[in-house]
């Protein structure tokens, strides 16, 4: 649980600024019937499981953030998601110094399920992206959750916690297309949930070593479909502003 009350001034000015950005996003598409979702999908009156939306995913290529929405099928969805957000970062905008972490099992993953899509001209020194987190969407089209995978979901590059959540800030997708809302909406919300990204790529890694403990190395964890979704946060957008709004009162 994220204490608000250890924040520091300049986090929870920049999240309330966030905030306030991602509520411009809702009001603007709201005035036309759309949601961050049904932009995401482009109206498409029967979304395809599994595929990717929108086609070809949206990336940024001065920041190297990556994100596609997508869906599985019904029985496969936790109660009360239509689907969910998938968000990377590509080598070539991560911080210095981040290196994928050497485990007895190989950072690189042998059979990905829903890799981002590939980009052109980026060469192979920019393939080895990092998954950041996904966002559960619900059927009204609002985020509902945060939450990490194992290694297998994604096709990621496995680097540790403290890498990545030094990347989370550098995820910003700042194009026009295919939604400008939609973009802006999705840099702002990691912007304004930075705090639980940061406690649950923590989480995700102690899920997995506590995963690969118990079976005393006798099983590839970050390839084991047992594992799946390794650490996970039910969010409100409304609360997380009232929230910002209090501790920004109370701070020194």
């Amino acid at each position: 649980m994220v204490d608000f009350a250890r924040l520091d001034r300049a986090l929870l000015e920049a999240m309330a600024a966030a905030g306030g950005e991602v509520m411009k996003c809702r009001r603007v598409l709201a005035r036309g019937g759309d949601t961050v979702m049904s932009e995401a999908l482009g109206r498409a009156p029967d979304a395809v499981e599994w595929s990717h939306y929108p086609a070809g995913d949206v990336y940024d290529p001065l920041s190297h953030a990556q994100y596609f929405y997508h869906l599985h099928p019904a029985g496969q969805r936790p109660p009360g998601e239509h689907g969910h957000f998938h968000a990377f970062l590509r080598p070539r905008g991560m911080p210095p110094g981040a290196r994928p972490l050497i485990m007895p099992e190989l950072a690189i993953a042998d059979s990905p399920a829903a890799p981002p899509a590939p980009q052109p001209n980026q060469g192979a020194d920019n393939d080895e992206f990092s998954h950041l987190a996904a966002i559960a969407m619900d059927a009204a089209g609002e985020p509902v959750r945060l939450f990490t995978t194992n290694r297998w979901v994604t096709g990621e590059t496995w680097y540790a916690a403290a890498d990545v959540a030094a990347m989370l800030d550098r995820f910003v997708i700042d194009l026009a297309r295919p939604s400008r809302p939609l973009n802006r909406w999705i840099t702002a919300l990691f912007a304004l949930f930075r705090p639980q990204l940061i406690e649950l790529v923590h989480a995700r890694d102690q899920a997995v070593m506590s995963f690969r403990r118990r079976r005393r190395g006798k099983v590839h964890v970050l390839e084991d479909r047992r594992l799946e979704v390794t650490s996970s946060v039910d969010i409100d957008v409304d609360d997380q502003i009232r929230r910002v709004a209090l501790a920004l009162k109370q701070v020194a």
